[in-house]
C-alpha cells in the first residue's frame, strides 16, 4: 500500500490496519522454523537442478547448479564444478585446465549456495527480516564468531513451499554476492557419474591434482 493510498483513507482505518499489524506480524512463522521447514524441503526434493544469476565482486553471471543430497553440478562463467561428496574438480574451458581438490566446508559455501540452508545449525544466530518479494520469508544469520568467511547471510524463501528465491551471502572483508534464482526444478534423478569429471569428454583438458 502506497502513502498516498494511506493518506487517503480515514483514521479509523489506519487505527485498524496499526491493530491488525502485530496479529499478521504472529502468522509468521518463526526464523528457525522458516529454516527448518526449508532444508526439510529441500531435502524431500530429491534431485535439484536450479538456474541463477549472480552479482558479486567480480562482475554478474547466470548459471545452472544440479544438486542430489551432498553433490553438485555447476556451470557458470565457463567454468563447471563438479563435486561427488568428496572430490571436486573445476574445469576453465579458456584454457582447458581442471584442478582436483578436497574442499573444506567453507570452501564449499562460496561455491554452492544451497549449503546455506544447513549452515545456521551451527555458530550462527537469525531473525527474520522484510522479504524482497511478495510471499516470501526472510530470514538474516549472523555470525557468532568474527573468524568465520561468512559473516551475514540473507536466505528468501517462497511462502508456499519454502523453495529458495533468493539468497545474499557476506565476508568478513565486507565481499557480498548475491543469488537471484530463476528457474527450479525437483524430483530429478542424477546418475552418480553425473557429479564426477569424465576425462574422456575432456581429453585436450590439463588436470592440476591440488589433493
Amino acid at each position: 500500500m502506497t502513502a498516498m493510498h494511506l493518506c487517503g483513507r480515514s483514521r479509523i482505518g489506519f487505527v485498524a490496519l496499526l491493530l491488525l499489524l502485530p496479529l499478521a506480524l504472529q502468522a509468521q512463522p518463526g526464523a528457525k522454523k522458516i529454516l527448518d521447514r526449508t532444508a526439510e524441503a529441500f531435502r524431500r526434493a530429491g534431485g535439484v537442478e536450479a538456474t541463477f544469476s549472480l552479482t558479486g565482486g567480480q562482475g554478474a553471471a547466470q548459471g545452472t547448479i544440479c544438486l542430489q543430497g551432498e553433490k553438485f553440478r555447476l556451470e557458470s562463467g565457463g567454468i563447471t564444478t563438479w563435486f561427488d561428496g568428496t572430490t571436486q574438480w573445476s574445469y576453465v574451458a579458456a584454457n582447458e585446465e581442471v584442478n582436483v581438490s578436497e574442499p573444506t566446508e567453507e570452501e564449499l559455501q562460496t561455491l554452492n549456495p544451497y549449503t546455506l540452508l544447513y549452515i545456521y545449525r551451527q555458530g550462527y544466530s537469525w531473525k527474520t527480516v522484510p522479504a524482497r518479494q511478495a510471499a516470501a520469508y526472510a530470514v538474516e544469520l549472523k555470525a557468532d564468531a568474527a573468524d568465520k568467511e561468512l559473516q551475514r547471510i540473507v536466505i528468501e524463501v517462497r511462502q508456499s513451499d519454502y523453495r529458495p528465491l533468493y539468497i545474499v551471502m557476506q565476508t568478513g572483508s565486507g565481499d557480498k554476492t548475491e543469488v537471484q534464482v530463476t528457474g527450479y526444478r525437483t524430483g530429478l534423478d542424477f546418475p552418480d557419474g553425473f557429479f564426477r569429471f569424465d576425462e574422456e569428454q575432456y581429453p585436450s583438458a590439463e588436470v592440476i591434482d591440488l589433493r
